[in-house]
């Protein structure tokens, strides 16, 4: 695959605090590149260096290709709008900076307007819309200059379940033309998303690659959750003897089981619950998942 974007051991200190570590990746053309991580993780900073709007103190940034200022289009964490201009103006407004002309910017912004359930708002005043909406539009006014590399802060914040899902599916279509790097901190919606994943905490990254790379290098167990009605050590663990070896205490009575022979150790653990009558309110096999293999590098939760 070809390179569009190259960071080389970028660096970046505010007064005491490291917030970005030496951080070196690549970025495909053409994909969809999550950065994954708590709040606080240097996933923002990180961006801010990506598309220039911040200088780092060390390492530098570098975009392959003869591209120019406008081939980058910016999406920030929090919502920029104009007070008294309507979506439409304030998409042709945006298209016009970028040095479009008129006719093709309100063109081009009403074409976004309808991608994003926003065509019935383009006479209305944007500081009306909804946090959602807005929100959307933001996406849209980054998006109006047919930008090569689009970058997204934490895109999805704030939006509503469906708003979700149109967003999702319209970064989707458009990575064949427009590489997209995203930050968040939404283990589902990095996994349902990005092509890559770079999981990130306190500057440093902890693993990158796709997700079943990413997997597959932290163990291929499924996990068992497991509640009962009394303490799970003294009324279970204690009699599962070597299968229960791997397992973590969530609370005094639940327990999270890494498996690889699921039968066998669901059937010693089905035994001791039926033999020593204990009286069972969850259990459930599943998959391993990026939060968990967070939790498992830095012993804390992706929103912590």
């Amino acid at each position: 695959m070809q390179p569009i974007l190259k960071a080389h051991s970028i660096f970046k200190k505010f007064n005491d605090l490291i917030a970005v570590n030496n951080l070196s990746f690549e970025v495909y053309k053409g994909e969809i590149f999550g950065f994954l991580g708590p709040n606080g993780a240097g996933k923002t900073t990180s961006i801010k260096i990506m598309c220039g709007l911040l200088k780092p103190d060390g390492g530098k940034i570098e975009i392959l290709g003869n591209h120019k200022g406008n081939s980058i289009g910016i999406c920030p964490q929090h919502i920029v709008i104009w007070d008294n201009l309507t979506c439409l103006e304030q998409l042709t407004f945006m298209g016009k900076m970028h040095s479009m002309n008129s006719a093709d910017a309100r063109k081009r912004g009403i074409e976004l307007l309808e991608s994003f359930g926003l065509i019935e708002k383009k006479a209305q005043l944007a500081r009306t819309l909804s946090g959602g909406m807005q929100r959307r539009l933001n996406i849209a006014l980054a998006l109006i200059h047919s930008p090569e590399i689009l970058f997204l802060d934490e895109p999805q914040a704030g939006l509503d379940p469906q708003s979700r899902v149109l967003v999702r599916d319209y970064i989707r279509n458009i990575k064949s033309k427009i590489t997209v790097v995203l930050t968040t901190h939404d283990m589902e919606e990095a996994e349902k998303l990005s092509d890559r994943i770079c999981i990130i905490d306190r500057g440093q990254i902890l693993k990158s690659g796709t997700t079943e790379e990413i997997k597959k290098s932290c163990g291929e167990e499924d996990l068992l959750e497991l509640d009962i009605q009394g303490n799970i050590r003294t009324e279970l663990i204690q009699y599962l003897a070597q299968d229960a070896s791997n397992h973590t205490i969530i609370s005094e009575n639940s327990a999270s089981f890494k498996i690889t022979d699921s039968f066998s150790i669901l059937e010693s653990i089905l035994h001791e619950i039926k033999t020593r009558n204990i009286k069972v309110d969850n259990l459930k096999l599943r998959k391993k998942s990026l939060e968990d293999i967070f939790i498992n590098l830095t012993g804390r939760s992706l929103r912590e």
